[in-house]
Formats: structure tokens, sequence, C-alpha cells
């Protein structure tokens, strides 16, 4: 059981590193935001693939938290 939900671990964060990576820059970095650029970037719906891969980044980050919070080794940690 150990080893099933390591494998879902480092498929879900290799999932989660290209979900994030696949999207695309919603403005031109520090130099927009100090320019003013970064206002667009704040509200507006999100469309075809965009949209897609906000939801899946949402559905692996809560999978990746949950599974993390619940393991066993997690909880270790904080045990005294």
């Amino acid at each position: 059981m150990t080893n099933f939900l390591m494998i879902v671990e480092v498929i879900v964060s290799i999932l989660l590193i290209v979900v994030v990576v696949a999207q695309n820059s919603k403005n031109a970095g520090m130099g927009g935001a100090v320019s003013g650029a970064a206002d667009s970037s704040f509200g507006g719906k999100q469309r075809g693939l965009d949209a897609f891969l906000s939801k899946c980044t949402i559905i692996l980050g809560i999978i990746f938290f949950s599974k993390n919070a619940c393991s066993r080794r997690g909880a270790n940690i904080f045990s005294t």
C-alpha cells in the first residue's frame, strides 16, 4: 500500500508540474507589474485550454495537498 501511495504522489507531482508549465503567462513579469500591466491579469473569463489547465491545476493541487496531509509520513513529522 505504501508503494502505491508513493507512486500516486510521484504521478500527481509530475502532472502538476507539467500543467503549471503548460499554462500561458498572464502578464509581462516584474516589468509589467511595475508599469501597471498586471491590472489586466485580474478578472475576466478564461476560455478553452487556459480554463482546462487552470481547473487541472486546482484539482491536482488539492489532490497533492490532501494526499500529503493525510499520509502517515506527514503525520510523523509533527509527532513528539
